[in-house]
C-alpha cells in the first residue's frame, strides 16, 4: 500500500473537469490530502467565493480519491506544507506564468526542506477556471448582486482598495490589474471603483462644478458596469437637493451602485483640493444630517451604503469640527463616514482617525490620499481606515501621455515615433477589451 502523502489546494467554487483530473493523478502517487483556502484567502485573489469554506470543504470530501481535507488559511501554502510535509504537491502547470508564479518557486523552495516534490500536470485543455470564473461572474453580476458586494467584502478582508475609474477601458484595468506581493505573499488587486465626479467630468471635457447632471452619471455607471463586476462607490457630490436625493438613491440601488459618499458643503461646488484657496462652504451639520436620514428611509435593501463625507478640514476647521459632525451624520443614519484633508503631511487625518477610532471602533472610515500620498495603506489601516480610495490617478497618468503622442505626430508629421514610443500595439487593444 502506498503510504506517500500528496497535497493539492483548491480555491475555486466552480469545479470542473480539471481540478478532478488533478485529483486523479495526484492519487497516482499516493494518498490526497486537499487544502480549501479560506473565503479570506481566496478573496484576497480572486472574486469572493458564492460557497462559504464550509460548504466548498464538503463538496470536496465528497469527490473520490480524496483521503482527508483541510483548511489553507493562505493563498501561500507554506504553514501547510510544514505541517504535514508531503511528500508531493500536485498542481496544473499554469502558474508557472503570471502572479502565482511567485508561490509556485516558494512551494519548490518550501518542499527542499524534507525532500519533497512539485508534480505539474498538464492543463486541461478547454476546462480554465478563470474563464468560468469570468463567465459567472458576467451571469450572476446583477444589480442585485453587486450591490452587496462591498459590504461582503468589508467583511471578508482587512480593508477595501479602490481606485478612480471613468469608462469602461478604466474599469477594465480596474477589474483586471493583479499582482503578486511578494513580502506577505498575497495577491494584490483593486476591490472595488470609485466613480469620481471630477475624472467623470473631466473625461467629457467639463469642469468639475455638478455640471454633469444625474443621468450622465448613471450613463458613465453603465458603461463601467457592462464590463466589469467589482463594486461600485459613487461620488455623489453633495448629494443635491434634500428632496431630490431620495431619488437620486432609489436610482443608484437599481442599477446595482453599493454606495454613494455625499460632501457637507453648500452652494456652487469648488473642488475639494483647492482646499482654503477656494470658498469652501460648508452645511448646518443639522441639515445634512437630515438629507442622509431621507436618503436611508428611501433605501429599499439594507446593502446600499450612504456614507457621509466630512470636509472641516479642507474648509480650515479643526479636526473636533470634524468628529462633531460624523457623530450627527452616524446618528443620522450615515453607514460610514470619508475623511478628507489636502494636507500633505496627513497628520490632520491620523488625528481623526484616533479620536474617531476611540468614539467607534466598528463604523467604516473612507480615506482618500491624494495629497498625503507617502503614506502606505497598511499604515492607514493601522490608524483605522477600512476604504482607501486612490483617486484620479489614471486620469492624471493618461493625459501627459496622450499629450506626447499628440505632440510628437506634430513634431515629425507622422506617427511613427509616436507608436515606436508611447504606444501599445493594436493586436494589444484588441486582446484585452
Amino acid at each position: 500500500m502506498n503510504d506517500k502523502t500528496v497535497y493539492v489546494a483548491m480555491a475555486t467554487d466552480v469545479y470542473h473537469s480539471g481540478h478532478i483530473n488533478i485529483i486523479n493523478e495526484a492519487a497516482k502517487y499516493g494518498k490526497v490530502i486537499v487544502g480549501v483556502l479560506t473565503d479570506e484567502a481566496v478573496a484576497t485573489y480572486k472574486r469572493s467565493p458564492l460557497l462559504d469554506t464550509k460548504e466548498r470543504m464538503k463538496i470536496v470530501e465528497s469527490f473520490k480519491n480524496i483521503e482527508h481535507v483541510v483548511v489553507q488559511e493562505h493563498l501561500d501554502y507554506t504553514d501547510n506544507l510544514r505541517e504535514i510535509k508531503p511528500d508531493y504537491v500536485i498542481h496544473g502547470d499554469d502558474w508557472r506564468t503570471g502572479y502565482m508564479q511567485i508561490i509556485r518557486e516558494r512551494v519548490i523552495e518550501v518542499l527542499k526542506e524534507w525532500g519533497g516534490e512539485l508534480i505539474e500536470v498538464p492543463y486541461t485543455k478547454d476546462a480554465s477556471g478563470d474563464r468560468l470564473s469570468r463567465q459567472l461572474n458576467s451571469t450572476l453580476t446583477t444589480s442585485e448582486q453587486r450591490l452587496s458586494k462591498l459590504r461582503k467584502l468589508l467583511k471578508l478582508k482587512p480593508y477595501i482598495r479602490a481606485i478612480d475609474v471613468s469608462n469602461g477601458l478604466t474599469g477594465i484595468i480596474a477589474e483586471n490589474m493583479r499582482i503578486m506581493d511578494e513580502s506577505t505573499m498575497t495577491a494584490k488587486e483593486f476591490d472595488a471603483m470609485w466613480v469620481s465626479s471630477l475624472c467623470d467630468s473631466a473625461f467629457k471635457g467639463k469642469p468639475d462644478i455638478e455640471l454633469v447632471d444625474v443621468t450622465s452619471r448613471i450613463n458613465t455607471i453603465n458603461e463601467i458596469m457592462e464590463v466589469t463586476s467589482k463594486p461600485i462607490i459613487l461620488d455623489g457630490d453633495t448629494g443635491g437637493k434634500i428632496d431630490h436625493f431620495p431619488f437620486h438613491v432609489k436610482t443608484l440601488e437599481r442599477v446595482g451602485v453599493s454606495a454613494v459618499i455625499i460632501e457637507d458643503k453648500t452652494g456652487l461646488k469648488q473642488n475639494s483640493l483647492f482646499g482654503t484657496d477656494a470658498v469652501q462652504v460648508l452645511d448646518e451639520p443639522e441639515e445634512f444630517a437630515s438629507k442622509i436620514a431621507a436618503g436611508k428611509r428611501a433605501q429599499s435593501t439594507r446593502d446600499f451604503m450612504i456614507i457621509a463625507r466630512l470636509e472641516s478640514l479642507i474648509a480650515g476647521k479643526s479636526v473636533d469640527d470634524a468628529m462633531m459632525r460624523a457623530k450627527i451624520y452616524i446618528e443620522a443614519g450615515a453607514d460610514a463616514v470619508m475623511i478628507h484633508s489636502k494636507e500633505k503631511s496627513g497628520e490632520d487625518i491620523f488625528g481623526f482617525l484616533e479620536k474617531f477610532r476611540a468614539y467607534s471602533p466598528d463604523i467604516p472610515v473612507v480615506t482618500v490620499p491624494t495629497t498625503y500620498n507617502q503614506i502606505t495603506e497598511e499604515e492607514l489601516h493601522k490608524r483605522g481606515a477600512n476604504i482607501i480610495i486612490h483617486a484620479n490617478f489614471l486620469l492624471r497618468s493618461a493625459y501627459p501621455a496622450m499629450m506626447k503622442t499628440a505632440e510628437s505626430i506634430l513634431t515629425h508629421g507622422r506617427s511613427k515615433e509616436a507608436a515606436d514610443e508611447y504606444c501599445m500595439s493594436i493586436k494589444d487593444v484588441l486582446t484585452f477589451i
